[in-house]
């Protein structure tokens, strides 16, 4: 089993699929009641991760246009306007 380096010991979540990894190796690490300094190490770099990717998806969320005016009806395409001109 190959060692991982103590400044990065998970790599960043990007993905949906990522996060479900993350957090389902996150629950068994917080579940063994002895761990290892290595293990302990690990389950707070994943939860640091874990919060980023929160973080990530709470902005993600926030930029949705659609809302910015209170419009809730369909979005007009660019032919629209050219509709009935000719």
């Amino acid at each position: 089993m190959a060692t991982k380096s103590r400044s990065a010991p998970t790599r960043p979540i990007k993905t949906r699929r990522d996060y479900t990894g993350a957090t389902a190796v996150a629950r068994r690490l917080s579940a063994e009641s002895e761990r290892d300094s290595a293990a302990e190490v690990r389950l707070q770099s994943l939860l640091r991760e874990l919060d980023r990717y929160d973080l990530q998806e709470e902005e993600a969320d926030g930029q949705d246009s659609s809302d910015e005016y209170g419009y809730v009806g369909p979005r007009r395409r660019w032919s629209d306007d050219a509709y009935g001109a000719e």
